[in-house]
């Protein structure tokens, strides 16, 4: 999975959801942050765009998208394993 972080307006295009209903969602919990969203500052919040378009598919199935998280989270760098990503010399 492509990780791509973006700001309430292109979230709001992609999706048709207003930034009210995603500040719903984030405080309600329905939106975890550090998975659908980060805090980046007091005044910026990014958003998971892939994570949260499956999301948005997927509500009627959570388990599914319980293992689109997996699959972001075993993506990120820091957790891939030390000879994950590296050429053999």
């Amino acid at each position: 999975m492509i990780t791509q972080f973006c700001k309430k307006h292109r979230l709001s295009k992609e999706t048709g959801l207003s930034s009210e209903t995603f500040k719903k969602y984030r405080l309600s919990g329905k939106w975890v942050e550090g998975i659908h969203w980060q805090r980046i500052n007091s005044r910026c919040v990014l958003y998971n765009l892939p994570l949260i378009l499956d999301w948005v598919a997927n509500q009627t199935d959570p388990k599914l998208h319980q293992q689109a998280i997996q699959n972001y989270l075993a993506s990120l760098p820091s957790n891939l394993g030390k000879r994950q990503g590296r050429k053999a010399s």
